[in-house]
């Protein structure tokens, strides 16, 4: 255990809730790679993962999964490879902003960020079959909001303290070189992406660069609203 000085965090410690995040998406893949049939695996798929060709029908025929989709798709995640590279931002990104804002507030921030990213992708790919899973929207939108506070002024990126550095302006954010930088390579990794270059291996998974885009514009430009008055 390592001692916690007055208005400091544990050097190694996950807030709870971060941890719980990490475990639920674990518990999730495992269960419906290993112990579900394909005849579950389908219907969890269809029932829960974000389709665009979803809302081109009236909300009688189609009910409340047009309501809770643009959230439980970014609980699912399609191979061990997906998990554990959405694993490892989310504890990256997602420790600062949750000792920043608190966990009821990120959990607000989760499911409204990834309803974000998910319309973001239809938008783009409105009326088509596609078949959204993962948390890699949510965890762009943590990405954003970290952009926001947790790169200080003298460089770098302070996942342990930077929660408590003062949150910077839309423009003001920009200012700071690590942060233009970041961003900047952020969205040209995207924009590949998009193209056709992925930067990494997703295998047989189509990377969701809309969506990737999408959650962190709202992560950087909503995340005002989010945050506590200090």
């Amino acid at each position: 255990m390592v001692q916690e000085d007055e208005g400091r965090q544990p050097v190694f410690n996950l807030p709870g809730v971060l941890t719980a995040t990490v475990l639920l998406l674990a518990g999730i893949y495992l269960v419906d790679a290993y112990l579900l049939s394909d005849d579950w695996r389908e219907w969890v798929l269809v029932n829960f993962a974000f389709i665009p060709l979803r809302y081109l029908y009236p909300f009688a025929d189609e009910g409340m999964r047009q309501i809770w989709t643009p959230f439980t798709y970014s609980l699912m995640h399609g191979s061990m490879q997906h998990l554990l590279f959405n694993g490892l931002w989310l504890v990256a990104f997602g420790a600062p902003v949750v000792r920043r804002i608190g966990a009821m507030r990120y959990l607000v921030f989760w499911v409204l960020s990834a309803a974000a990213a998910a319309f973001f992708h239809a938008g783009l790919n409105w009326g088509e079959p596609t078949v959204l899973i993962g948390a890699s929207g949510m965890i762009s939108a943590l990405m954003g909001a970290a952009c926001r506070f947790a790169f200080p002024r003298h460089g770098g990126y302070d996942r342990t303290f930077g929660h408590l550095y003062p949150r910077q302006s839309i423009i003001g954010s920009l200012r700071n070189r690590t942060v233009a930088v970041f961003v900047g390579l952020w969205f040209a990794g995207n924009i590949l992406v998009a193209v056709g270059l992925p930067l990494i291996d997703a295998g047989s998974d189509a990377i969701a660069w809309d969506a990737h885009i999408g959650g962190f514009l709202f992560g950087y430009l909503l995340f005002g609203l989010f945050d506590r008055v200090r």
